[in-house]
């Protein structure tokens, strides 16, 4: 088995999360780790204003988190911001890595069918 040494530095990590300005976390995707327990305790408020991020960082850059206008990330949104914003930025890297979680929006067959053809023999699937 062969090991690459610049592994990492070809890595693009990526993530979306949605900001809710009542402060709400989705505490299945958002962990905080501190040093005491606060005890706090957060009102749900339904329907709260959102936004949706999408961010990236590479160890030769942060990419500028990039906004989603729709209220849900879906399959074919992800792929526009694919296609529109962060794969122009990454064509003149030569050989990377792009990291994605297995979000739904990120399985969606139109976004594995373009991942397929921008990045042909790349995509690995993986199923948990």
């Amino acid at each position: 088995m062969s090991t690459d040494d610049h592994f990492l530095e070809k890595v693009q990590f990526s993530d979306e999360a949605t900001f809710h300005v009542s402060g709400a976390l989705n505490i299945s995707n958002v962990k905080i780790w501190g040093s005491e327990n606060p005890h706090t305790y957060v009102e749900h408020q339904r329907d709260s204003l959102r936004a949706n991020t999408f961010c990236a960082i590479s160890s030769q850059k942060v990419y500028s988190p990039f906004f989603f206008v729709e209220e849900t990330v879906t399959g074919m949104t992800y792929l526009d911001m694919l296609q529109l914003w962060l794969m122009p930025q990454l064509q003149n890297i030569p050989m990377f890595i792009f990291q994605q979680d297995e979000s739904l929006a990120h399985f969606h067959c139109e976004v594995r069918q373009y991942l397929n053809t921008v990045l042909p023999g790349r995509l690995e699937m993986t199923n948990h």
